[in-house]
């Protein structure tokens, strides 16, 4: 009799299916017209009833099946008894046929860590601007980043009605990544992606000194990293506070899964332990390949004003 599969690829699995239904609601409230728009700490940090009801799903669901796994959702919401159709019950069979890497065979629930963003790129949701925006469920074990699912809810929006609507990319650290074509930038090309709505000198100051042959600036940090696994990007540069563990942690796995790195401007690594801070304070700095190369060109203005944790 073959052995059950590993907690670890069970959660990832699961995370998957929750993922895919977190992209459902994220549709529905938009086809609704009525957003139910809520100011936070101002006009560039907003939630949406697609937030909560999000936030809502992907916890219920996956403490429902796995009690003992901690849980950090970005949203702070009354504890409050969860409809019955948010729940998600189902995994994604083809991650539970793969191999979990030995390193992870014997996790138990109770030492892993899981960080979510229900709706990454709220500010562009609220906007329009569909193809920024991404659900974030990334799993860390010992304060590292192992394993990520993001689902983009509107992948394939500009090609009209009657679209297919939504993919899903996941990885996990010694496995791989999944659910995307890895493609590099163009030999020798430098192209920059950045925020688009939480500029200021420093950022613009780090991303000029990283000499880049184009500059974009869009919405959400997992947009940003799957512009950098498909090639449309060379780097990551966020030379600011703003971003959060639950921002970085899905997407670094991914990333890290195929070889590329994500840190802080300092090129150190960020801790996601359940009771580490929020904050992701001294910036982001994230490549497929080359790291270094950036890392020397962060100025050293930008270093003293963004200590590291």
């Amino acid at each position: 009799m073959a052995s059950s599969p590993a907690v670890l690829m069970r959660l990832v699995a699961s995370a998957y299916s929750v993922a895919e239904k977190a992209g459902t609601i994220v549709r529905k409230v938009l086809q609704s017209g009525e957003l139910g728009i809520v100011e936070k700490t101002g006009a560039n940090d907003l939630q949406t009833l697609a937030d909560r009801l999000v936030q809502k799903s992907i916890c219920a669901s996956l403490s429902k099946n796995f009690p003992k796994v901690t849980i950090i959702g970005e949203e702070e919401l009354p504890a409050e008894a969860v409809e019955e159709d948010l729940i998600e019950n189902g995994h994604s069979s083809l991650i539970l046929q793969k191999s979990c890497p030995d390193q992870y065979i014997s996790l138990k629930e109770e030492e892993l860590v899981v960080w979510v963003d229900p709706l990454d790129g709220t500010k562009e949701y609220t906007e329009g601007l569909l193809d920024h925006v991404t659900v974030l469920i990334g799993i860390a074990y010992r304060g590292t980043a192992i394993a990520g699912v993001i689902n983009q809810p509107f992948y394939n929006y500009q090609i009209g009605a009657g679209a297919s609507l939504g993919r899903t990319l996941w990885g996990v650290l010694g496995l791989g990544a999944f659910g995307f074509q890895l493609q590099e930038v163009p030999d020798g090309k430098r192209i920059i992606t950045t925020t688009r709505s939480h500029s200021n000198k420093l950022v613009i100051d780090t991303v000029q000194a990283m000499e880049p042959h184009d500059v974009i600036r869009v919405g959400g940090a997992g947009n940003k990293i799957i512009q950098l696994v498909e090639g449309k990007a060379s780097a990551y540069v966020f030379a600011s506070p703003g971003c959060k563990k639950w921002d970085t942690c899905a997407p670094e796995a991914i990333l890290h899964a195929v070889g590329g790195k994500l840190t802080d401007m300092h090129g150190n690594a960020y801790r996601y332990d359940a009771n580490v801070k929020h904050m992701n304070s001294a910036g982001v700095l994230a490549t497929l390949k080359n790291h270094e190369y950036y890392l020397k060109r962060v100025p050293q203005a930008v270093l003293q004003a963004l200590p590291s944790d």
